[in-house]
């Protein structure tokens, strides 16, 4: 599935939040140090440094994120070194994720990379509620570093 809505072969399913338009954009020229808040459906294509708390996020192929993303959906096609809680995750082709990640559903795509801690919530969680998730997950005890070729 693109990110405007035309299926391609071979890539996973599709979120209620994919017809959503975007309401907010960070362009590939702008570069943002600094903690962000957001509500609706947001996309960095330019680079973070810092936090990011928001409801849906999508990391394009030339975002960055240096910093922790908080949020209930985040379909990462870029390159994030930090912690990610959210109830769904996606780990598109050629993604990078460096850090512990949280989720209540996680897909990762042939050629994307993982680095780091995985636990997988037992029940659906509200990621500005963080001790909520920590009281209800499976932990991965060995480090994983995932890498798909496709």
């Amino acid at each position: 599935m693109g990110l405007f809505g035309k299926k391609e072969s071979g890539e996973f399913g599709v979120t209620n939040t994919d017809s959503e338009a975007i309401s907010s954009l960070i362009d590939k020229s702008m570069s943002i140090t600094g903690t962000i808040s957001f509500k609706g459906k947001a996309r960095i294509d330019g680079t973070i440094t810092g936090n990011i708390e928001g409801e849906h996020l999508i990391l394009s192929e030339t975002g960055k994120i240096n910093g922790n993303v908080q949020s209930i959906s985040f379909n990462c096609f870029g390159t994030i070194k930090g912690d990610i809680l959210a109830n769904t995750v996606i780990a598109r082709k050629n993604c990078s994720i460096h850090g512990r990640l949280e989720a209540t559903s996680l897909t990762v795509e042939p050629g994307a990379a993982l680095d780091g801690e995985i636990k997988a919530a037992s029940k659906e969680v509200h990621p500005a509620n963080e001790k909520q998730l920590l009281q209800s997950t499976h932990t991965a005890k060995a480090p994983v570093l995932l890498k798909t070729h496709g």
